[in-house]
């Protein structure tokens, strides 16, 4: 039988989801053949969030909709349901439990490893999970919620590995990590395809799709266009498949001129930092940090923002003095700071967009005491419409919302204190084509009126098209740091990449 007549490893016909006003699908198809990684592809709210819901039974489609498996009618109507079809997801929110070992996090709910299994056991199925992922370094007894972002993205695929499934669905897996991470990422997804299994690859990077897959699918608007094979498509094409229009330019025009200091930062010590740090951000300028995992760069981003130890050093802004002993003193001080991991760190889940942005300055919306909600609501509107957050929804929890809309809220909570330093790490994490254009407007903008930005990211493309001087580190040294005209991009992923050849341990 060749291909064209084998039945599907998966196909979803006619399925809509819709929640009150909103129409999440629309009468959507998706297929995917046994042993291909398919690329599933589109902008913020176009529908892929719901469909992978769907696929992994935490949704159930509305009514009319048809799955097979293997040419099989299949139920896959719980979660219990998708797994026992033979289902994983590599998610990009964690579902690891934080103060459980990672031995005993990556035998959680699998069929595998029998009750009675001892310490010693769990040990050696761990050990040879995080090899699988280049974890190899990381105790097994280490307890999760010690884990870097990178380190915690990388456990889940090796949970997802533990089992025996015939499709797996990875949901932006590689957003928080470095270069050297993603290339170990794309090996299991290249590996598990070549064993026969089928993968659905969620991602916004379209590098990575390049490099692994065999077809595109590409939502938009709820709805499915017809897969395409990745040989017929160059990047242009798929972006304007996916936001129905030619890009433009992703980066902002750069400042004219740069201006006096605005923030400067003299011999910085940290935990997880090796040397000491001397950093300066003018007027107009944003100054970019980029590394491997362990690099540094996170060491720096929580000292300026009080959320770790500043262990010595100095940090002035405007040529005063700041005292960042803690996170409260740093927001008193006009220091606004966006986590890698806005779901610890950035947003509040539960609860509405409207008080998501107001969270850094709801008491100045308040009289005697009582927060006015017209004040709240007025000034939260302003703030979503310039990330181009959907003000229909200002009521709905953040919680519910895509990832990348997500994003926005977390940056956007900040305009309301009138920050004097903004700090962002990864900011276009899990962001499609279209949004991410319009962050990297915000930020330019907002350089431009005289904030002093650092921007930390692990994606060495956004670093070179959105950065005005670049500093790169290596376990936790500062190895480089120039104006982004002395840089080019091969330069700068060598740099990255490759800085142990050249520097010592």
């Amino acid at each position: 039988m060749n291909e064209a007549q084998q039945p599907f490893r998966l196909l979803i016909e006619n399925a809509s989801k819709t929640y009150g006003a909103i129409k999440a699908l629309s009468d959507v198809r998706f297929e995917l053949r046994a042993g291909e990684v398919m690329a599933l592809l589109g902008e913020n709210g176009a529908g892929k969030s719901t469909i992978v819901k769907i696929i992994s039974g935490l949704v159930r489609p509305d009514s009319g909709a048809s799955i097979a498996i293997d040419g099989a009618p299949a139920d896959i109507s719980s979660n219990s349901l998708s797994q026992a079809a033979g289902i994983a997801v590599v998610q990009q929110e964690y579902s690891t439990v934080g103060t459980m070992t990672i031995a005993e996090n990556l035998v959680l709910g699998q069929a595998h490893a029998p009750f009675w299994w001892g310490k010693r056991r769990l040990r050696e199925n761990a050990e040879t999970l995080l090899a699988r992922v280049g974890l190899e370094d990381l105790d097994p007894d280490t307890a999760v919620e010690e884990l870097s972002v990178a380190e915690m993205q990388l456990l889940e695929i090796a949970r997802v590995l533990a089992r025996d499934a015939k499709i797996v669905i990875f949901d932006e897996p590689t957003a928080a990590l470095s270069d050297a991470e993603i290339a170990r990422v794309l090996d299991v997804v290249k590996t598990l395809a070549a064993e026969g299994r089928s993968v659905i690859y969620v991602t916004h990077r379209l590098g990575e799709v390049f490099e692994i897959a065999d077809r595109v699918t590409v939502f938009r608007n709820g709805r499915s266009a017809e897969p395409e094979d990745i040989d017929s498509l160059d990047v242009d094409q798929v972006i304007a498949l996916m936001i129905g229009r030619q890009l433009g330019h992703m980066y902002p025009e750069r400042s004219a001129g740069i201006g006096d200091p605005v923030l400067e930062v003299e011999g910085l010590r940290a935990p997880g930092l090796r040397d000491d740090v001397d950093l300066t951000v003018r007027r107009g300028e944003i100054v970019g940090l980029t590394g491997q995992l362990g690099s540094g760069t996170q060491a720096i981003m929580e000292a300026l923002a009080g959320m770790q130890p500043r262990l010595g050093g100095e940090v002035r802004l405007q040529g005063r003095l700041v005292d960042l002993r803690n996170r409260t003193r740093g927001i008193e001080q006009g220091i606004a700071y966006c986590s890698a991991d806005r779901k610890r760190n950035g947003i509040f889940g539960g609860i509405s967009i409207t008080r998501n942005l107001s969270s850094p300055w709801l008491p100045a919306t308040a009289r005697l005491g009582v927060v006015s909600t017209r004040r709240e609501s007025e000034r939260a509107h302003t703030y979503a419409e310039q990330f181009a957050i959907d003000i229909r929804r200002m009521q709905s929890s953040v919680g519910t919302l895509s990832g990348g809309n997500q994003q926005k809220v977390a940056l956007g909570k900040w305009l309301g204190i009138e920050p004097e330093v903004l700090l962002v790490e990864e900011p276009t994490r899990g962001v499609d084509v279209g949004a991410r254009a319009e962050i990297y407007r915000q930020l330019r903008e907002l350089s431009d009126a005289g904030v002093a930005i650092i921007v930390s990211s692990s994606d060495t493309n956004e670093i070179f098209g959105l950065c005005d001087t670049i500093a790169t580190y290596y376990k936790g040294r500062q190895t480089n740091l120039r104006p982004w005209t002395e840089w080019t991009e091969p330069d700068l992923v060598r740099e990255v990449m490759h800085r142990k050849e050249t520097v010592g341990e």
